[in-house]
């Protein structure tokens, strides 16, 4: 797969997410293969948590990741040492492949958001047999 075929947002100006409430929003890093007949994108999103913690959007080749931190602990804890920031999830990218957007799914474990962006069949690889005369 080359850059074009799956490019990210520009950070800033009109395609910049917009954040409406306070607090942190971490970019996570992302993993994309691609197989013959599916993208397969790999986020670390860890305490995400999964279901309805996590938004994802694709439409006219634009995939949107949203997931939602909670605190680990309640808010009035006292920490003696903190390395662990809390905040949101966000990743916009430009998705040049045709894919079939009924088909996508999505899983989540161990911290880690599967994605699989199945390509549509007009676009994946076929094998044409040859007849002998």
């Amino acid at each position: 797969m080359n850059a074009e075929n799956v490019m990210n947002k520009p950070e800033g100006g009109a395609t910049a997410a917009e954040h409406t409430r306070c607090g942190r929003c971490f970019r996570p890093n992302v993993d994309i293969l691609e197989k013959a007949d599916e993208l397969l994108l790999l986020a670390d999103v860890p305490g995400a948590g999964g279901g309805d913690a996590i938004d994802i959007k694709f439409e006219e080749g634009e995939l949107t990741l949203h997931g939602k931190v909670d605190l680990r602990q309640g808010p009035d804890q006292q920490y003696l040492y903190q390395e662990y920031g809390v905040g949101d999830f966000y990743r916009m990218f430009q998705i040049s492949e045709s894919i079939d957007a009924s088909k996508i799914s999505a899983e989540y474990g161990n911290g880690v958001l599967t994605l699989h962006l199945p390509k549509a069949e007009s676009v994946k690889p076929r094998k044409i047999a040859v007849a002998a005369k």
